[in-house]
This record gives structure tokens, sequence and C-alpha cells, in this order.
């Protein structure tokens, strides 16, 4: 069943809009420090962000699993100085926080929940900016003004992966205080939001799925998630050790399914059915009910057989193409 009734809309069209994003929130990284202190936390360069693009982000255990995922920016040094914000899943923002912080030391930055006073919006859909007063052209992860906010365009999601992966749609995070312009449109169902989330095939590490992946095992290097050229991070080593030596035998998929994925499920192989052969990222439901789940899974599970839902007798899930090429290796 559909999570809402189905416009007679085309499918691009009943899958645009506008919604908050409550499920999302943001750290704030203020001081002198601010940029020098990240630049040595996260897998991705903080020192050369500048205010017009925003960068995909991760934040390593020492044992190189994704602690969490952010949507990094940095806005105009007149109106904050030495100001990053860092968007990422609400439900481990506290924990991250307070083990980001734990770092600090004698660095001058101080880090806080900014989720209160800088709301997230999804925007879907080229219409949908348009009408918020943004530009619709611009390439992922460009920066722009709006409304007393900032307007980060995001990776294309595809709308239709099973029958033609050209059909993509555009996204947008706008994040602004609560005094700001809301952005107007069609109401977006949250659901659909993190269906285009997955068919993007970006990954947003949330609590169930905290540490469980090696940035390369949801394809965060292939999405601009991984600066190898930055220096040292924590699980450094292990990064580069799996970008380098070839060993990667886990890849994101995305995988179609007719009942609802969760994140942090097991996904079960025909072939294997007594050990789960991957654990599902990120999913959600398009208007006409169909699933879309973000799957890390053993490229050995890949070729033949089947690939079920929590269990090994469970849902069928059907591979879907991706947004983006794989490496040869991991075809």
């Amino acid at each position: 069943m559909s999570p809402h009734p189905l416009p007679e809309l085309p499918l691009e069209d009943a899958m645009e809009g506008v919604l908050p994003l409550p499920q999302w929130g943001v750290i704030r990284a203020q001081g002198a420090d601010a940029r020098s202190f990240l630049h040595g936390q996260l897998t991705q360069d903080v020192l050369g962000l500048t205010p017009d693009i925003a960068r995909l982000a991760g934040y390593c255990s020492v044992k190189g699993r994704l602690i969490a995922s952010f949507v990094m920016w940095s806005p105009m040094p007149e109106t904050e100085p030495d100001t990053v914000y860092l968007a990422c899943s609400a439900d481990l923002l506290p924990a991250t926080l307070k083990r980001l912080s734990m770092f600090v030391m004698r660095s001058k930055c101080k880090l806080s929940d900014a989720s209160a006073e800088l709301p997230l919006w999804g925007l879907a859909g080229a219409e949908a900016v348009l009408a918020a007063g943004g530009a619709a052209d611009l390439p992922a992860w460009t920066v722009q003004p709006l409304n007393g906010g900032t307007l980060v365009r995001l990776p294309d999601a595809q709308v239709d992966a099973q029958v033609d992966p050209t059909r993509t749609l555009p996204r947008w995070l706008f994040a602004a205080p609560p005094g700001a312009t809301a952005p107007s449109g069609p109401a977006l169902h949250p659901s659909t939001w993190q269906y285009l989330e997955a068919a993007s095939g970006v990954v947003r590490i949330v609590a169930a799925t905290s540490e469980q992946f090696v940035p390369q095992m949801v394809n965060f290097e292939l999405v601009g998630g991984v600066n190898f050229q930055k220096g040292c991070f924590p699980g450094q080593e292990v990064v580069a050790r799996s970008q380098y030596r070839g060993t990667l035998k886990r890849r994101a998929q995305l995988l179609t399914s007719t009942v609802p994925p969760q994140a942090g499920q097991e996904v079960f192989h025909s072939a294997d059915p007594g050990q789960p052969a991957g654990l599902v990222a990120l999913a959600g439901q398009r208007p006409d009910g169909l699933h879309a789940a973000l799957v890390e899974l053993k490229l050995a599970a890949l070729g033949s057989g089947s690939l079920h839902l929590g269990a090994a007798e469970g849902p069928l899930l059907q591979p879907a193409a991706l947004p983006y090429a794989l490496p040869t290796e991991a075809a």
C-alpha cells in the first residue's frame, strides 16, 4: 500500500515538493580553529571549504567505520566568521556531538547543536526550487543564499531505476533560521523524500547503521565523501587500505521491494541462507508504493541466486541501477 494516494500525475510530478526534515539535525563548529579541528577529524577537506560549495564528509571510528555522515558548508565570513555547519541524521547527533567534543581539547573551536536555530527543509524537483526562488540548473554541492537561509544542491535521485535510470529528479537541502521565509510548494511525503535519498546512492548514516560501514562499503568515496589527499583522520589507515589494496568485498547496491525495508535490517542471499549478505543503509517508498533500499552487500551475492529481506525466506529484493558507475572490480 502506498503511504498516501498517488495523484493523477506523472510519477516525477508526484515526487516533487517540499517538506521539513526533523530527521536531520545541524552541528555548528565555531572558532578560529574550527576548520583545522574538523579537518583532522573528518574524511573531507575542510580547510578549502568556501561559502559557494558544500561537501559530503564522514566521521569514522579508529576502526574506519562511519560513525556519522555530514553535508557540510560554511556561511559567508562577514555574517558568521570562522563557522562550519554539519547537517547529519538527528538520531545520532547527540552522541556524535559528544564524541567530537571530547577531542577539541585546547583548540579554539566550540561545537553546539544548532538544529533548533537552523531547521532543515528538503526540496525535490525543479519546480519546487524555482517556486522558492532558487536556481534549478546548478551542479551538485553548489551553495546559494535564499530567503535569509542557505540552499544546498544535492545529487539527483533516480525516479525509476528499474525502467529508465536516466529519469532523475533534482534535490536541495534548505537551512534557515525560524524567522526566514519557508519554501512553498506541494507537500512532499517523508517516505518519498527517503525514497529519493536511497535512490540518489548517497548514504546518510543513521543511528541503526552507525559504525557498521567502512566508507567504501557504502560507495562513500565514489560520491565525493572521502578526500585521500587531505591528511590524517581517525580510521584513515583502514580506509586507505580498503582503497588501495583491492580487497574490498562489499559495496552499496540499490534494491527494490514491494514491502518496506528499514535501515539496519539484514539482507540474505539464497546461496548462503545461514548468514546475512548485507545491511539496509537507507530506504523509502515511492508514491506508487514501490520501495527502494540502498543496501551494503557482499559482492559475491551479485549475479546469481536471489536476495531476501530480513530472513532467507523473506520478501524478494530486486536489483536496480545506481545513478553512478561502480569500479570494475565491484561490477
